[in-house]
This record gives C-alpha cells, structure tokens and sequence, in this order.
C-alpha cells in the first residue's frame, strides 16, 4: 500500500513539475513577459487550492456514509481511481509528444494580447488536473485509513514528493539512459499494472458483498508458488493484481483489462507520417 502510495504521488508530481517547468522556462526565454510570473505563481496556488478542495470535498462526502454505504462509496472511489490511471495514460500516450509545443502556444497567444489572465486559468488548470486526479488516486488507495497507518500513508505521499524533485532535476540534465521518453515509458507500465490492481481489489470485493458471482473459487491455488499473505507475494499482489487463489470472475476481468489496454493504447499511440 505505502509502496503505491509513493509511487503514485512521485509520478503525479514530475508530471506537474514538466508543466511548471515548461512555464518557467518560456518565461525566462521571453523577457518582455515578466508579468507573467506573478501571475504563473497565483495560477500554481489556484490550482494546488482546487486540489486541496477536492480532497477536502471527498473526505467530508465520506463522512455522511456509514456501514455498508461507506463500503459502496470507496469502491465506487476506487473504481474512479482506476479509470483515471487508465484515462492518464492513454491521454499522454497521445498528447505527450506535443504537450511542451502545446503549452508554449497557449503561452505565446495570452501573453501577445497581454491576457494574463488567460496564462493564470491555463496554469491553474493544469496544476488542478494533476493534483484532483491525486487526490482521487490516493483516496483509491486509502486514505480513509486512521492512526498509525495514516501516519505511515501520508510520510509515504511526503516522500513520493521529494522524490519527484530529485527526479525532476535528473530529468532535465537530460541524457539517453534517463530521459523523459524513458521516464514515461517505464510510469506508463506500473500505472497500468497498478490500475489493473485496483481493478481486481475491486472486483474481490464485490465478490465478497455478493454483488458479483464467483463463476468458479478458486480457479486455481499458487500458494506453494507465490503466497500473496507473505511479504513478497503480497507486494507483486498490491502491483499486479496477483490472487494465489482467485474466483474465475476474477480471471475474467483480469485478462478483459489487459485485451481493452492493449486496443487502446494501440488507438491511442500516433501514427507515424510517410516520409515524403
């Protein structure tokens, strides 16, 4: 759990800090646009508010929940949670290629008609985007978790963002072995593996509250092999999905996760032109 955690806040963050970064950077490369900082700086705080909001909007929403509602309600969360990881990846598979030129024209268009304004809602946009799909990310995860657990989850968050700085700055000296082509390549696989994770926890849990039928329990029994109660074998099941000894409906939607993956980032991924 913490492990995931860590991952998904350090991830999240280098994403958020490419897009400062890429900010700042035309910033610095465009004297005559130094008023913009002001207002990069305010759309930053905006967009880390709005996060900060949502977040607070969602634990207070829990509250209202008891029993069996509040059981629903964070598999409803965490079922959110997987589809974004889902939605984020295909979305970068897509547009990351052209995510720095895009945002430099956004930059180059306000900052010609001096809409400053504009520069302020497109940064605090993308600062919200980031943060709320964290957010929800970790609430997927766990975040209704109390005591020394929460304690443990929210030092997991705090270095998953220190990380993310250290990170970034290695980013940007550049290089072959450690690029941002590398970088995003290597998250794309363990957002997947993590969102197919979540998927099959909640699809375990449905299970359990009688909402889905088992088909066949247990398909299978990898215990002598991998047991997902040990230490290691419960890491691989908090990363993969792995079940030792999985009902067949969790099969099923195991392997329909990864054919709809497959297909999708096949559409997602950009043709290539002809060369003339």
């Amino acid at each position: 759990m913490q492990g995931q955690v860590l991952f998904i806040v350090w991830r999240e963050s280098v994403e958020a800090l490419l897009v400062v970064g890429i900010i700042a950077a035309w910033l610095r490369a465009h004297p005559e646009a130094v008023t913009g900082r002001k207002y990069m700086w305010a759309g930053i705080a905006i967009g880390l508010l709005a996060a900060f909001g949502l977040g607070a909007a969602i634990l207070g929403l829990s509250e209202y929940f008891e029993g069996e509602q509040q059981d629903y309600f964070q598999l409803a969360m965490t079922s959110m949670a997987a589809a974004l990881i889902v939605q984020m990846v295909f979305w970068m598979r897509k547009h990351g290629r052209t995510l720095k030129r895009d945002i430099e024209n956004g930059l180059s268009s306000n900052a010609s008609q001096a809409n400053w304004l504009g520069m302020l809602v497109l940064i605090a946009v993308a600062i919200a985007r980031e943060g709320s799909e964290t957010v929800v990310f970790l609430y997927g995860l766990g975040l209704s978790q109390q005591g020394e657990h929460l304690v443990s989850f929210f030092l997991s968050a705090s270095l998953g963002f220190a990380l993310a700085f250290a990170t970034f700055g290695l980013l940007q000296l550049g290089g072959r072995l450690f690029s941002w082509r590398a970088f995003f390549r290597f998250t794309e696989i363990l957002l997947l593996l993590l969102a197919g994770a979540m998927l099959i926890s909640t699809v375990e849990k449905l299970i359990g509250l009688g909402w889905l039928p088992p088909l066949l329990d247990p398909v299978w029994n990898s215990s002598a092999l991998l047991d997902d109660s040990a230490t290691a074998g419960s890491l691989v099941a908090s990363l993969t999905g792995y079940r030792a000894h999985p009902a067949l409906t969790m099969v099923l939607a195991f392997v329909l996760y990864w054919l709809g993956i497959m297909y999708g980032l096949r559409r997602a991924s950009p043709v290539p032109k002809p060369v003339a």
